[in-house]
């Protein structure tokens, strides 16, 4: 009956949370319950790049671990993965797959359980040094039931937060929404008030967009849209936030940032812009340019409507005097 209660909270507390961090929160502190050894950890699997990374470790015993990043096939974990299929090493110094290993303590044993749901597998337990005895086997089953349950509570989060990302996502160009703009924008005022920093915001449109529809049409248009938001998305720094605002205007906005970087990065983006050719259609190469107005808190504004206006007023004041430069 005890076992069957463990169970059911178990199952309650991880099919119920659709917060990913939550649920891989709640896998640990069961694992602290009811598993002894000297150190486990749980790894999740960036599916673009087929690599394993540690996301919660006992503790944080070893800091080694947290920024290390296995392959999928290499190692106790990636064989793990690869193969879907649970591992236990009672002798690691027998064993290559942990020999390969630097933990930066001593591994006598290990145990490599994947998380594997009806999606396929999405990471892998470890588990390094078990205390095992005569419950050895009844542990591991628990084990079984732990990353069966975990496997389905990750599926289910997942599925939310990617629902959550489409509400906020643009599906043409792939970057942020408008809605999503406003609400980014009153967070990102109230930290720059808060650490008394700046924070800079650019309004860009493209210049004579409208000719590319009417020329080739608005397949073609949206194709251009796609491109022009993924070159300005990767040209821009990791803390920045891009948006499409509609149309053909998008705005980029750039936290802790003075109005000299932000018209530096503006401009740097402005000409990558300009010199860029982009294939779209059936091999059809087409170059676009833009007009920038720039924003930044606290000079040209406190709220998040007299950022967006300063810099949307400078942006049609390019646009009115020849186009294609940034203002700021």
């Amino acid at each position: 009956m005890d076992d069957l209660l463990v169970f059911h909270e178990l199952a309650r507390a991880l099919t119920s949370n659709l917060d990913l961090n939550s649920v891989l929160r709640t896998v640990l502190e069961y694992m602290d319950r009811f598993i002894d050894a000297d150190l486990w950890a749980l790894l999740m699997l960036d599916y673009e790049r087929q690599e394993l990374y540690y996301t919660h470790l006992d503790g944080g015993k070893n800091e080694l671990l947290r920024d290390l990043r296995v392959k999928v096939g290499e190692g106790l974990a990636g064989w793990v993965a690869e193969h879907g299929e649970t591992l236990i090493v009672p002798e690691a110094n027998t064993d290559p797959r942990l020999n390969a290993m630097d933990t930066g303590f001593v591994v006598k044993s290990a145990i490599g359980l994947p998380i594997r749901g009806r999606k396929g597998t999405h990471g892998v337990l470890e588990i390094f040094n078990p205390h095992l005895n005569e419950h050895s086997d009844y542990n591991i089953a628990f084990l079984h039931i732990l990353v069966d349950f975990a496997a389905i509570a990750i599926e289910n989060a997942q599925d939310v937060a990617r629902t959550q990302q489409l509400t906020i996502t643009d599906d043409v160009t792939g970057l942020y929404n408008a809605r999503h703009l406003y609400a980014v924008l009153e967070k990102e005022l109230s930290i720059a008030r808060r650490d008394s920093k700046s924070l800079s915001l650019v309004f860009l449109d493209l210049d004579r967009f409208k000719l590319v529809n009417d020329a080739h049409g608005h397949l073609v248009g949206s194709e251009l849209l796609g491109h022009v938001g993924r070159h300005i998305r990767n040209l821009c720094r990791r803390t920045d936030l891009c948006f499409r605002y509609g149309g053909d205007e998008f705005v980029i906005l750039m936290p802790a940032t003075t109005r000299e970087e932000a018209l530096r990065l503006t401009r740097s983006i402005h000409s990558s812009l300009a010199s860029s050719a982009f294939t779209v259609g059936k091999g059809l190469k087409l170059h676009i340019g833009a007009s920038a107005g720039v924003a930044t808190y606290p000079g040209d504004g406190k709220s998040v409507h007299a950022i967006l206006g300063a810099a949307d007023k400078r942006m049609y004041s390019v646009k009115s005097s020849g186009r294609g430069r940034v203002e700021a």
